[in-house]
């Protein structure tokens, strides 16, 4: 069940992956033209067209998923929104360039530690369920289910916002009902009264993923 999760985990975390080079059939359509439930359904067709049939080249180079991650993933999502979430109160305590150094690093262990994970993903693993109520003018969330390998489902939510240029982009990922931002925004907060943002931007630098591993750990061991 653990590996389950894990692969739930990964698939919402990069919900927004597809790569030119292995899908060259996918839509092209541009995101600032698209509903934010749009967005969720080519990106996980896209997803699909990804991984399929290239999971063991991917497997050998990290980079190569990660490149792709970067190249399709960035232009959906609000990375600086997102982490200025996760610094909660330390985003006012912060330079802009403490907040965009933490926002690189932040994302980068992010998505080493969840990138592997998507190697298991196969098409149809994520079924975005219809729109109900309201689209907000900013904000909307979009639901979606994950099929994980025995056949339950789990609940992921993907909580967008309007960009400047009009654009949706996801700036949180709800799975289950716990909050990716809420989850690590305790978990950031816990480092930086102990360590300080700058320390903590660093372990993220040099220590990548492992520095999220430790960070959890602490967590749970005070809890």
């Amino acid at each position: 069940m653990l590996r389950s999760l894990a692969l739930a985990t990964a698939i919402a975390f990069g919900g927004a992956i597809a790569a030119p080079a292995f899908a060259q059939n996918a839509p092209a359509t541009a995101g600032a033209q698209q509903q934010p439930e749009q967005v969720v359904q080519v990106i996980a067709d896209q997803l699909a067209s990804a991984i399929e049939g290239h999971q063991q080249q991917l497997k050998n180079d990290q980079e190569k998923l990660i490149a792709v991650i970067d190249d399709v993933f960035l232009p959906h999502f609000d990375i600086d929104y997102a982490s200025i979430l996760v610094l909660g109160q330390h985003a006012r305590e912060a330079t802009p360039e403490q907040r965009a150094r933490f926002a690189k690093a932040f994302y980068n262990s992010i998505t080493h530690r969840y990138a592997e994970g998507l190697l298991n993903y196969t098409r149809g693993r994520v079924k975005v369920l219809p729109f109900s109520g309201d689209l907000n003018d900013k904000r909307t969330v979009v639901r979606t289910q994950v099929v994980l390998d025995d056949g339950k489902t789990v609940g992921v939510d993907y909580a967008f916002r309007k960009s400047r240029d009009g654009s949706w982009k996801a700036y949180d990922v709800i799975i289950e009902g716990i909050s990716y931002v809420t989850n690590y925004r305790n978990q950031v907060d816990a480092e930086i009264r102990k360590v300080g943002i700058d320390q903590l931007t660093t372990n993220l630098e040099t220590q990548g993923s492992k520095a999220l591993e430790t960070m959890e750990k602490d967590t749970k061991g005070k809890s």
